[in-house]
């Protein structure tokens, strides 16, 4: 007996299809491929960072520190003044993994305090970053134009202000205004890669960087909501 499809379902997978596809027809091949490079180096770095949180939770071998800042800014300082050549890449590719690692170790404390209130809420704000990370990508390589790239100057003096608002604003508006900036950013920097690969140039390690970081504060904004969510609903419930 056959089966009739849900009409909805088709839909939706349709149109998830359509808006891939329309990529081929809005960018180059050049960009297309630069930007395949970005998203699995992307990827790789995610990777790094939950095998350093994994190594931070579950061993002694290293435990997220002051000083360990200091070992993450020059790892970033070495990558930086790594010339972009081939015989660079393999060199330049474990810098940046070992950067996510150390960012993942340095998340340790934070995922520790969450798995306390609930586990789950790990899972499921890496699943939302997944999920908000890739809207806001496929809306910049959508965008009919390129006047992302012109809101720099906004989201640097946004950044500001936020940093200015943290010492008299609620904890809750610093942590929603976080997370639409690094919403924002991700569209930011998602177009200016775009254009700089257009332009050539092709340095999709240090491309990678930029949007990992943006991956990374949505995460961490997203699991301190939801963290402060369960922990309300727990309070309600005992009481």
């Amino acid at each position: 007996m056959n089966r009739s499809r849900d009409p909805s379902a088709t839909n939706f997978f349709d149109n998830i299809q359509r808006t891939f596809s329309g990529l081929n027809n809005r960018l180059e091949k050049s960009v297309q491929e630069h930007l395949r490079n970005v998203y699995a180096t992307v990827a790789a770095g995610v990777g790094a960072a939950a095998i350093g949180a994994a190594i931070h939770m579950f061993t002694n071998i290293l435990r997220a520190n002051f000083l360990l800042a200091f070992v993450s800014t020059g790892v970033m300082f070495t990558l930086i003044s790594t010339p972009h050549t081939r015989e660079n890449e393999k060199k330049r590719l474990g810098y940046f993994l070992l950067f996510c690692g150390i960012s993942g170790v340095s998340m340790g404390p934070l995922l520790e305090r969450v798995i306390e209130i609930d586990p789950s809420c790990v899972l499921t704000a890496l699943l939302a970053t997944t999920t908000v990370f890739g809207c806001f990508s496929l809306v910049a390589l959508h965008a009919p134009s390129t006047k992302y790239i012109h809101l720099g100057g906004t989201l640097a003096s946004a950044s500001l202000c936020l940093l200015f608002a943290a010492f008299f604003a609620s904890y809750y508006v610093i942590i929603i205004g976080g997370l639409a900036l690094a919403c924002a950013f991700v569209v930011y920097d998602t177009q200016l890669i775009a254009e700089k690969s257009r332009r050539g140039d092709d340095d999709y390690i240090w491309h990678a960087v930029e949007l990992f970081m943006d991956f990374a504060n949505i995460f961490r904004y997203l699991i301190v909501l939801l963290a402060d969510k369960r922990q309300r609903d727990n309070r309600k419930r005992r009481d």
